[in-house]
């Protein structure tokens, strides 16, 4: 394995200095070498403005910028590279490293499968060049002076692809969020506060697997939760597309923030459409904690403020159990669409489990359930 503060070296020993993505977990032991260690760091909203962000950086600097994503948001980014950096319109050099998650040679999650297929092939369609990360030092080290040179000679984008264990253990600063709930506890009591027919859908990452590892504790069928084990940040137009179709039931959406930031014209279209069943729940833990634990905006914005400027009927707040307890009588009671933020700390157990039902069954039995 790589140690991270040798290959960021390799990149501050060639002057690059300008840091932006979103967390991957594949990478995420270098992301936060790079939060703990570089004064030049910005974590996007996403991968498509982060691609963007290296461009202005680029255009103001004449610097090489370096982006970092999962394969998963290649599909964020395919707009920015082939309308803004592209050879056809502003030839714009950056280095993307992409974490490869389902590779065809490991064992990974279905929402992975088809992506980590086609990483390859949507660099080939973009024609961004590409090599695949050596675990070796030197080889690492030779691969993005390669890189490097091609950047500089074409002022094209350039691709690092990393595969699963490439990364040496890097211990992230642990940074005290001040609250004193975890997100699985605050899942246990809004749980705890819904009625029989009321419907879950729920964000990307450990969300979704602590929400399904409650309906087992409780011996409870899985039918009323959509997991949105993918896609991130469209869980809560999910939502509204089963809110605006099923208008008797009340339909819960249960995000996050880094997935509400990812998109967050997502709430203007909600306000928009006005679905009275529409109740939104953003778990606010400041980061990316799926992921690495590193931090997002979440702590530097006011989410009830902009949800009731897009349109939401009602806006509450929660900190503690007895905040959450009160706060969704008051939320099941009013009219949507309307929103709940709970902020809480960024931990986890450690050995939380994945949803074990496939998820083609998973969505049977959920619409079976949505014409009860």
């Amino acid at each position: 394995m790589i140690a991270c503060d040798k290959f960021f070296n390799i990149f501050k020993d060639s002057e690059i200095e300008f840091f932006t993505g979103v967390p991957d977990s594949l990478l995420k032991d270098f992301c936060a070498y790079i939060e703990d260690n570089s004064n030049n760091h910005i974590i996007a909203a996403n991968e498509g403005g982060a691609i963007a962000l290296a461009a202005g950086y680029y255009l103001a600097t004449g610097k090489i910028p370096v982006v970092y994503m999962q394969n998963a948001g290649q599909g964020n980014a395919v707009n920015p590279l082939a309308s803004l950096t592209d050879n056809n319109v502003y030839s714009t050099p950056m280095l993307l490293i992409i974490g490869w998650r389902g590779n065809p040679e490991d064992k990974d999650e279905p929402q992975h499968i088809r992506q980590g297929m086609i990483t390859k092939k949507l660099l080939d369609l973009l024609e961004i060049p590409y090599q695949i990360l050596s675990d070796n030092i030197i080889e690492a080290k030779n691969c993005v002076e390669a890189a490097i040179k091609f950047m500089k000679e074409e002022t094209l984008p350039y691709a690092i692809i990393v595969r699963k264990n490439t990364f040496e253990k890097y211990e992230k600063k642990f940074v005290d969020t001040g609250y004193k709930l975890t997100r699985e506890e605050a899942i246990k009591i809004v749980v705890d506060e819904l009625d029989e027919k009321d419907i879950i859908i729920s964000t990307t990452g450990k969300t979704s697997r602590e929400l399904f590892e409650y309906r087992e504790e409780r011996n409870e069928k899985h039918e009323k939760d959509f997991l949105n084990i993918g896609a991130m940040g469209h869980t809560s137009q999910i939502a509204l597309g089963i809110a605006l179709s099923k208008p008797n039931k009340k339909i819960y959406c249960l995000d996050g923030d880094g997935a509400v930031i990812m998109h967050m014209g997502a709430l203007a279209i909600i306000g928009a459409q006005s679905p009275e069943n529409f109740k939104h729940i953003i778990l606010n833990n400041g980061c990316h904690e799926s992921v690495g634990g590193q931090p997002t905006a979440g702590f530097k914005i006011d989410f009830t403020s902009i949800a009731k400027a897009c349109g939401y009927k009602k806006v509450f707040s929660a900190k503690t159990s007895k905040d959450i307890k009160e706060k969704m009588k008051l939320l099941k009671s009013c009219n949507g669409p309307a929103l709940l933020e709970i902020k809480i700390n960024n931990l986890s157990k450690k050995e939380l489990g994945r949803p074990t039902i496939n998820p083609k069954d998973m969505k049977k039995s959920f619409m079976e359930f949505l014409v009860k």
